[in-house]
């Protein structure tokens, strides 16, 4: 396990290390949120088509399934605040050249697909870039507070702030939110350039050509996480929990604009309660990480948020909508914290990338096979609400069996103990003596 102290040649802690990250995290995010809200009301002004929508939000997500494990692996061997730079100067620059296509009225349902592929590319080097760096810029001890913290800013920027704005200024001409999103993208890249130091992580001389040495980076990451229980089985049950809600996020602008009868204004302000959620899942995460079984963490957010769900798919009052809207978010949040605060404990630091890698190839790749089939569920079903229904009921389903798993595993792990001689026993409460969180 890696120390709390940097590695040698790292860059030491300092205070300015976090707020740095945080804010270029802030700004990246809010440029996410305006992109995330603008990309579907575009497309719902060329079409309605249900399965079209859906496919834009697959086309968003797509380069995780196809790059996020190669992206990890090279940020286990480059500096990782400069690819931060780079990534978000590439996100600037693709959006502002969307602006001026939307701008001249050259909107088309695959104009809008091809620019969220292209954002989709930068955004999986950036945003695991960022996850890999907060270790560097932290001490061990501080991890489920940074992890919180990253997470308000992910919900602050794309749900609190980026949501309603994106609306609200696609409503004022189409361009708008486009300019908006180049503009955060670039103060995100320029924050990350006033963080002195540099980011690469530590790594024994290679005499081995660039392609092989790749290579074998990536079997390193995937034996030590095949051979690693909790975290393979972790990986799955984020899988299972990214498909399944996914069914239903994909068509919320439909669920806003037709079951709950919303204009494209309101849909950003519908969103604002998810953001408040969120934040209030931020607040209590880390505390309820560090006071609880890891288990019942996981299994008490799944379930929270398919709950949620269910009730969003039988109501038709946009009050009531946007209030288990929160609930859902703020139960996502938790879970979330949980699983990052899990993953950096456990992952030694020269692996981190590409195990994230791994984790961001099997969860954010289940986003567009969620969103597809939640189109298509849509179609079958025939409104937006059922498959809201259908995705609460496959989230809580996921909870039973995620925690029967985590619980056999414990006591699996209990009774090897238990055959092995040993003058200690792991705690009952919080980390255990070796850094990782309880079962």
């Amino acid at each position: 396990m890696p120390s709390d102290a940097p590695s040698a040649g790292a860059p030491p802690r300092s205070r300015r290390g976090l707020p740095l990250l945080l804010g270029a995290n802030a700004a990246a995010n809010l440029g996410d949120g305006i992109a995330k809200v603008a990309f579907p009301l575009l497309a719902a002004t060329v079409t309605r088509d249900p399965v079209l929508i859906a496919g834009l939000s697959a086309a968003q997500f797509l380069p995780w399934l196809l790059l996020a494990v190669l992206a990890g692996a090279m940020l286990d061997r480059i500096d990782r605040r400069k690819a931060i730079v780079v990534a978000n100067a590439a996100r600037a620059a693709a959006i502002g050249g969307m602006a001026v296509l939307v701008a001249l009225g050259e909107a088309s349902i695959w104009m809008v697909y091809v620019g969220a592929v292209v954002v989709g590319v930068a955004e999986v080097v950036a945003d695991s870039a960022a996850n890999v760096l907060v270790p560097s810029v932290v001490d061990k001890s501080g991890l489920s507070g940074a992890s919180s913290k990253l997470q308000a800013t992910e919900i602050i920027g794309q749900t609190f702030a980026g949501g309603p704005l994106g609306s609200l200024t696609f409503a004022v001409f189409a361009a708008f939110p486009f300019l908006l999103t180049s503009a955060s993208f670039t103060i995100a890249a320029a924050l990350m350039i006033a963080l002195a130091g540099s980011f690469r992580p530590e790594r024994p001389p290679a005499d081995e050509r660039p392609a092989a040495a790749l290579r074998r980076d990536l079997g390193d990451g995937m034996r030590w996480l095949t051979r690693e229980p909790t975290m393979w089985r972790l990986v799955i049950a984020a899988g299972g929990l990214a498909l399944t809600s996914e069914l239903a996020q994909a068509q919320l602008v439909l669920y806003a604009l037709e079951d709950l009868s919303l204009t494209e204004a309101a849909f950003g302000v519908f969103g604002l309660a998810g953001g408040v959620g969120g934040l209030a899942g931020a607040a209590v995460a880390s505390r309820l990480v560090e006071r609880f079984r890891a288990r019942y963490v996981l299994a008490g957010g799944m379930a929270t948020s398919g709950l949620g769900f269910i009730a969003m798919g039988l109501t038709d009052n946009p009050v009531l909508g946007a209030v288990l809207f929160g609930l859902f978010a703020a139960a996502m949040v938790v879970a979330n914290v949980l699983l990052a605060t899990v993953r950096y404990r456990l992952v030694p630091e020269e692996l981190l990338g590409r195990v994230l890698g791994v984790w961001r190839t099997v969860v954010w790749g289940m986003l567009p096979v969620g969103a597809l089939l939640g189109g298509l569920l849509t179609t079958v079903l025939g409104t937006t609400s059922a498959t809201f229904a259908f995705s609460g009921a496959c989230q809580v389903a996921l909870a039973v069996v995620t925690l029967i798993a985590a619980t056999h595993l414990t006591r699996s792990k209990a009774r090897a103990r238990a055959a092995e001689p040993t003058d200690s026993a792991d705690s009952e409460h919080g980390p255990t003596q070796d850094g990782t969180t309880r079962d």
